[in-house]
């Protein structure tokens, strides 16, 4: 039998038992659909919070600090040394140190970072309301958002307007200590812009090293090392600490984070799984009964000179279709409910205040190989049923009622 002619009679049952077959269909589709509304969600969710925690740059940064036995200092010195070794393709340091602010009427005990701008950029660190550091505005100033709270006002509030600063810069001989009587006091006399607001629990101000030139900073507290490439990253890494220095790397964090996620991802697939595994079957019973309903037809074919090869083709390229089309089904319908639910989870969240998420992320690739995916199981849930079909004897079924 020709290929066309086999087609035919695979899908005339579409015709003939339609009703039937769609809710097939349907029901392969609603299994498909599970599979994708699930994984889409665990892709969405490690999307989403990688993108709050890091970026590109971020990714290829090492963080650099000093033992608490301060054997080893970052000074300028040792700067020049990190910033020299193969690979390193710009370092950025930071100074921390104690500070009041004074915002209009009321003053505050803060954590002031004095750092340049590519110290954020370099750490992913994101400000979602106003802008970050930059070179042009030297006096403009990132604040977290519980100084919002200290001061009594809302972020928007206090964007645009300005904030002073006593830093309280500690003696190098007493550097451990937290006494006022062993900080030397620097009041640059200048005010400053507040330009941004970053989400954070604790009260910390960033603000531009440059605004400090007056500063005597003997030694950085903190340092960011961005490397060319990641495959460097280890070279560089054991360098730094050949040092005597601390090294850590948001990679490994995000490394860690993904791995969670698999694990995530594999547990959400398995629910799915057993929903695609209650649709095969239901499949396999239409294909069971399809065969008991055509085992006449089927002797006939015989007779005039079918062979048990095309009648095993028409069984599994009928189960095949179904399954590819409920692949397609499957993932129409995940689709729509992923946006329904993250529409739903949006609303709600903007009436509480929040910010609007996407928590859904469906690769292109996955999609792809979900519909091959329900296209096989079609193909193995017609297997036996063709398998029964193609041993009928023609006088047995010619008589067959």
């Amino acid at each position: 039998m020709r290929f066309i002619d086999l087609f035919k009679l695979s899908t005339r049952m579409f015709r003939a038992r339609t009703s039937r077959t769609l809710l097939t269909i349907l029901g392969m589709g609603i299994g498909i659909g599970a599979i994708l509304f699930l994984v889409s969600l665990g892709y969405g969710l490690q999307k989403t919070l990688l993108e709050k925690i890091t970026t590109a740059e971020s990714l290829l940064t090492l963080d650099v600090t000093e033992v608490k036995s301060g054997v080893v200092s970052l000074d300028r010195g040792m700067l020049e040394k990190i910033k020299n070794i193969g690979g390193v393709s710009e370092i950025s340091p930071a100074f921390q140190t104690a500070a009041q602010g004074k915002f209009e009427d009321i003053s505050a005990d803060l954590s002031v970072i004095t750092t340049k701008p590519s110290f954020l950029r370099l750490g992913g660190i994101k400000v979602p309301k106003g802008n970050s550091l930059n070179e042009e505005n030297k006096e403009q100033v990132i604040i977290s958002s519980s100084i919002s709270q200290v001061f009594g006002k809302s972020a928007d509030e206090l964007m645009g307007k300005e904030i002073s600063f006593t830093f309280y810069i500690p003696k190098e001989e007493n550097i451990e200590s937290s006494l006022k009587s062993n900080f030397e006091t620097f009041d640059p006399e200048k005010k400053y812009t507040i330009a941004g607001v970053i989400e954070s629990d604790e009260n910390i101000v960033y603000v531009n090293l440059d605004s400090l030139e007056n500063m005597k900073i003997e030694k950085y507290s903190q340092l960011k090392v961005k490397c060319e490439n990641s495959v460097v990253m280890g070279q560089i890494r054991d360098k730094i600490l050949a040092e005597g220095l601390l090294v850590s790397s948001l990679s490994d964090t995000v490394e860690q984070a993904n791995q969670i996620f698999r694990v995530i991802q594999i547990i959400l697939m398995l629910f799915g799984i057993i929903a695609l595994v209650v649709s095969a079957i239901g499949m396999f019973n239409t294909m069971t009964i399809a065969l008991l309903e055509r085992t006449e037809e089927i002797g006939i074919m015989k007779s005039i000179g079918a062979t048990d090869g095309a009648i095993s083709v028409m069984f599994i390229m009928e189960s095949a279709i179904m399954g590819f089309l409920g692949g397609l089904g499957g993932v129409a319908i995940g689709l729509l409910g992923g946006e329904l639910f993250n529409g739903l989870v949006n609303f709600i969240a903007k009436k509480l205040g929040g910010e609007p998420v996407d928590l859904f992320s469906s690769p292109l690739w996955f999609i792809l190989l979900i519909i091959i995916f329900a296209a096989v199981v079609g193909f193995f849930t017609g297997i036996v049923p063709a398998r029964r079909a193609s041993k009928i004897d023609p006088l047995d079924a010619l008589r067959y009622k």
